[in-house]
């Protein structure tokens, strides 16, 4: 259940970040609004929250989270911008999930202690 829970906040956390970057790009090439810019801040500011809810190091965190970003980059381009990713695109993203996998799932050592602390 916790690894489900964990899969779930990626995808909204992918969600929160692609929807950030894309708004200011539909600004910026696709002559949208300026006003584009305050729900994009509000993306990034989701997106930021949302990492800091998952239980371990940011920088785990952060590896693992890059192969559920990709895979969802793929389904955002397909869904929202109507470009169809190719079978290079599925199986590139699906290594990037398989990365993702054995850093959640690998028994990991615990972390070394802070000098001074």
């Amino acid at each position: 259940m916790e690894l489900l829970r964990a899969f779930a906040l990626f995808l909204f956390t992918a969600a929160a970040e692609i929807g950030g970057c894309y708004l200011p790009y539909l600004w910026l090439r696709k002559e949208g609004t300026a006003w584009l810019l305050v729900p994009a801040a509000i993306c990034l500011a989701l997106f930021a929250w949302l990492l800091s809810l998952h239980p371990t190091g940011a920088g785990r965190t952060y590896a693992a989270y890059g192969g559920v970003y990709v895979a969802s980059s793929l389904l955002w381009l397909w869904h929202v911008e109507g470009i169809r990713p190719d079978r290079w695109d599925w199986i590139g993203a699906g290594l990037c999930l398989v990365g993702t996998a054995v850093i959640v799932l690998a028994p990991h050592s615990p972390p070394l202690p802070v000098e001074g602390s």
